[in-house]
């Protein structure tokens, strides 16, 4: 039987994700399951607005970018320009423009959100 609570603290926190990883293996269709699904969904809903995660920063998503695909600053030149525009943006000397932006999502499927930063919050 469920026996599930508002997520009101961070002692509430740490008992529900003690009791979802209890039910980690728990099989479609069982009651565990579905007491899973509830808990998932306060465990977000509390760490949400207790815990927000800020705009991503676009700098930081490029230079992911780069090393998950072993990119060299020369190889963002068809998608920011120069090599001296490239190290200024880089080096956060230039901001990313719109058509940037839609070069690198297009050319390497960085997402918008994330070349957008505090301008898609």
């Amino acid at each position: 039987m469920m026996n599930i609570r508002p997520i009101r603290s961070n002692a509430d926190l740490e008992q529900a994700l003690v009791r979802m990883e209890e039910l980690w293996t728990a099989e479609d269709g069982t009651p565990e399951a579905d007491e899973l699904d509830v808990l998932s969904i306060l465990i977000e809903k509390y760490e949400d607005e207790h815990y927000p995660i800020g705009p991503s920063d676009p700098i930081e998503a490029i230079k992911f970018c780069m090393e998950q695909q072993g990119l060299t600053p020369r190889d963002l030149e068809p998608y920011i320009g120069s090599s001296g525009r490239v190290s200024e943006v880089l080096n956060r000397k230039r901001k990313l423009s719109l058509r940037m932006i839609k070069r690198l999502h297009d050319g390497l499927n960085i997402p918008y959100e994330s070349l957008m930063g505090e301008a898609a919050a």
